[in-house]
């Protein structure tokens, strides 16, 4: 799980490295391991986010702060410089006045070096142990201790010790050593720490859990008063200092430790997995004696492509438009429900899926997880042991509705395109319906549905999501189910930029909030739309030497079943989103920029088969045969692929793009340049991909159809940028895309919700130009005003050198447009990108709907 400085993983941190000498215990002096974070840096070395068990990174003594040195050794061991490892003055004020005279002022005698000793080794287990046997278990340890810090003494110089010390101490919240110590409480590097802000922190060292200065803001400054009069007393700091700093407020900056808070949050989640599961797994990746590194343990250092200025900006546009549409999104929902509305096509499973979807939602959800145990162990340890399977909730789910509906198990085993149980699941269902065990385990999962059920509706004070203000969340009581309703009712988006020239991306945006939506939209697969239309376009012009100046009439276009190498079973007759033809004849620049969904069929019968487009996104990096769940994302031999139908990712969508900025080369986009582990030895590096997809000539044309596209467009028509694109809207605009192109910069964007009737109702709302669009035209803007981005605005797209042997000069192609009364004016955006589904005859366009009302999430 992600959080603002790192991911957690559970487990000890320390194992103590002892040697046995007669019937003693005495640590064996080596270097002193810690548990230490994973870094993930951008292409500047900032910090993106950490993978830990303990948020802990060593700062060399070079690096400390003066200001922490001085105060340390003010204040916990003036004579550090001299002694050996054991200050005997001190030992010798300790016993006097505390131990003989009963004085608790006389402070401690334990030295930084002592301290340390206590820290790397001792066990101060006292469990079970009576009063007698606690003192001298206590003595034991001391002189132990001491044993210790003298060998440390002789092993280290006492530059190293004071850098353990302060490495290995702990400061609560999560924070591990003085540099997680700076950035929790003060937000910054422990080099820019202050006087006064080094003083609270070592004072901390006393009792972390009791100077802790957020919860306790008063003992924190009672005790920094401490630690500045210590300096004070040794000449560190003069009485003029002194008196100046002691009245001045904490001047905490504190940032809790949790997953939210990463500059890059979707991208170090992503990482986590790559690395973890992939990359440390090479032979290459292990240590030299075979052992595997630990993501969590090991302090390894994950250089990326990310430019954190390019991520703040990308960030921050996404929010800004995703505040608006989604206050029009609650506009035009409210007084209808997601779950249950009806538009034309809506059957009466669909409606029934929409509501189980919330049901499954539900039983994934904590509190389900939690009550389970209570009500189905029992049934599930007695189903295990009989029939040797362990009972799952979609199990029982399968099962009740086997009685509700018998024979539903069997159309799941064999279930198009893949069975949704396999036949040794079909058969233990049986055998456990069959059971004796069974109607136990039946009553059991209904008391726990209606338990589950009577939590879900009991209202509760909570935390939920909120673009109203800058927290992005707000307090409220709301029933556990209206909470799930109402967070699935946000509009996600997913933003990925590329440098066309290099392949590095640039910025990784997976959603719209981490904490409150984890699932990273870069690998979201969902229908492209027309995004999908200038690789039909790239192909004809490639392999025909089709002129982006050719005219088609935009009549019905049939490719008839079995046509050429096509293999779809019926005639197949698409038609534009109007569900009118126009009879224009629009060029092939015209078509593409208004999505003409006639174009693109006629383009496809000329090429007689899919198989050039599927190969064209091959090179792509687009794999045409893939299949998830025993479906093609591409399915091969349809025609209707020149329409969008393929189930593709932002991540695969802007590679592809990229090749068409970078003259028709297509480099593997790639976000690691190399980890190393904790020493700088280098255990990975990238090696950059690349090869030719399409012809520099056809590129070339393709640059211009996709400038041409964008052309006087909204946000585009005011950047200094050479820009090209193509947007994308779905069926029922479930989907809005935009694809934008620079000559330094390739932005896929996707906006949509995470279930698919979670979607505006018409497409003045729900087109990709409306949706997406307007987040690319806002992130490039603020890079070209942000002289620190080093965006490079003035850059373009170079032709190529010679004949492009492609007429791209429409003044030799201008001719008439059909019989007067018959035309129409393309205007941008009027086209969607809907596919025909049924091809059954026209449907009644689809009216926006402008009725506005207050927002359903209010204040």
């Amino acid at each position: 799980m992600a959080n603002p400085l790192g991911r957690y993983s559970s487990g000890s941190t320390h194992v103590p490295d002892y040697q046995h000498d007669g019937h003693t215990l005495i640590p064996r002096i080596g270097r002193p391991s810690s548990a230490l974070a994973s870094e993930v840096l951008g292409s500047n070395n900032d910090l993106l986010g950490r993978y830990f068990v303990e948020n802990r990174v060593p700062v060399p003594f070079e690096d400390l702060s003066p200001h922490l040195v001085s105060a340390l050794i003010s204040t916990e061991d003036i004579r550090f410089r001299d002694h050996c490892g054991i200050d005997g003055r001190a030992v010798a004020r300790v016993i006097i006045r505390t131990v003989l005279l009963s004085d608790q002022s006389g402070g401690g005698g334990s030295t930084v070096t002592q301290q340390l000793a206590k820290m790397l080794y001792s066990d101060r287990n006292f469990k079970d142990m009576n009063k007698v046997q606690k003192t001298f278990k206590l003595i034991y340890i001391k002189l132990r201790e001491w044993i210790t810090a003298v060998k440390l003494e002789r092993a280290y110089t006492k530059e190293e010790i004071i850098s353990m010390y302060l490495n290995k101490a702990e400061f609560v919240n999560n924070a591990f050593g003085i540099h997680a110590a700076a950035e929790v409480y003060f937000n910054k590097d422990q080099e820019a720490l202050n006087i006064q802000e080094s003083a609270l922190l070592i004072g901390m060292l006393k009792n972390p859990s009791y100077y802790n200065p957020n919860r306790f803001p008063e003992r924190g400054i009672k005790r920094r008063w401490v630690v500045l009069s210590q300096m004070k007393k040794n000449k560190v700091l003069t009485e003029s200092q002194y008196d100046s700093l002691k009245v001045l407020p904490l001047g905490l900056q504190f940032r809790a430790v949790n997953f939210s808070d990463d500059k890059a949050p979707y991208l170090c989640d992503y990482l986590e997995k790559i690395v973890r599961d992939s990359l440390l797994e090479l032979p290459e990746c292990r240590r030299r004696d075979g052992s595997k590194y630990d993501i969590y343990r090991d302090g390894l250092k994950i250089y990326t492509t990310i430019d954190p200025v390019y991520q703040a900006h990308a960030e921050a546009a996404m929010m800004e438009q995703m505040k608006k549409i989604q206050a029009r999104f609650f506009q035009v929902w409210k007084g209808r429900d997601p779950w249950t509305h009806r538009t034309g096509d809506a059957t009466d499973e669909e409606i029934q899926g929409r509501k189980e979807s919330l049901w499954k939602l539900v039983r994934e959800g904590e509190r389900f997880a939690t009550l389970w145990p209570k009500f189905m162990d029992a049934s599930v340890e007695k189903i295990k042991k009989r029939n040797d399977y362990e009972l799952r909730s979609i199990d029982m789910e399968r099962m009740l509705n086997e009685e509700k509906t018998p024979g539903s198990i069997a159309k799941m085993l064999i279930a198009k395109p893949t069975p949704f149980v396999t036949s040794e699941q079909a058969t233990a269902y049986r055998r456990i319906m069959a059971s004796k065990e069974w109607p136990d385990a039946k009553a059991q999962y209904r008391a726990l549905t209606a338990a589950i059920k009577k939590q879900y509706a009991q209202p509760v004070k909570m935390k939920i999501f909120t673009w109203t203000n800058s927290k992005l969340e707000k307090e409220t009581v709301m029933t556990p189910m209206d909470s799930l309703r109402y967070h699935r009712m946000f509009l996600q988006s997913g933003i990925l930029a590329v440098d066309p020239t290099s392949s590095e991306i640039k910025a990784w945006v997976g959603g719209v909030n981490f904490k409150y939506f984890q699932y990273d939209h870069i690998q979201t697969r969902r229908q492209v739309g027309s995004t999908f239309k200038p690789f039909v376009y790239a192909t004809a012009i490639a392999q025909q030497g089709i002129s982006p100046c050719f005219e088609v009439y935009d009549n019905p276009v049939t490719i008839p079943a079995r046509y050429m190498n096509f293999e779809h079973y019926t005639d197949w007759t698409p038609r534009n989103s109007t569900q009118t033809y126009s009879g224009a004849r629009p060029n092939l620049k015209e078509a593409l920029k208004n999505s003409v969904n006639t174009v693109s069929a006629y383009l496809m019968r000329q090429l007689g088969s899919t198989e050039p487009v599927r190969g064209l996104c091959d090179k792509l990096g687009i794999d045409s045969a893939r299949q998830e769940n025993g479906r093609y994302l591409i399915l091969p031999g349809s025609p209707s692929m020149c329409l969008g139908a393929a189930d593709l990712t932002p991540y695969e969508m802007t590679g592809a793009y990229a090749a068409f900025a970078n003259k028709g080369m297509y480099g593997v986009p790639f976000v690691i340049n190399r980890i190393e582990d904790k020493n700088g030895r280098v255990l990975w590096r990238s090696v950059p991909e690349e090869h030719a997809a399409l012809a520099a000539n056809a590129d070339w044309v393709m640059l211009e159809m996709l400038q041409y596209n964008v052309k006087g467009a909204p946000g585009i028509n005011t950047l200094k940028s050479q820009v090209g694109g193509k947007t994308g809207t779905t069926n029922n605009f479930t989907d809005g895309w935009f694809m934008g192109i620079t000559p330094r910069l390739v932005v896929g964007t996707w906006v949509g919700g995470e279930d698919r009737w979670i979607r505006f109702l018409s497409l003045n709302d729900g087109q990709g130009s409306r949706m997406a669009r307007p987040i690319f035209a806002s992130f490039i803007s603020r890079l070209e005003k942000d002289p620190k981005s080093g965006y490079d605005f003035n850059a373009r797209f170079v032709r190529p050198t010679g004949d492009l042997m492609i007429e791209t000069n429409c003044a030799a192609y201008e001719s008439s447009l059909g019989p007067a009364g018959d035309e129409e004016d393309f205007a941008p955006d009027i086209y969607n990108d809907e596919l025909d589904k049924d091809g059954d005859g026209p449907r009644k366009p689809t009216r926006p709907d402008d009725s506005f009302g207050d927002q359903l999430e209010g204040g």
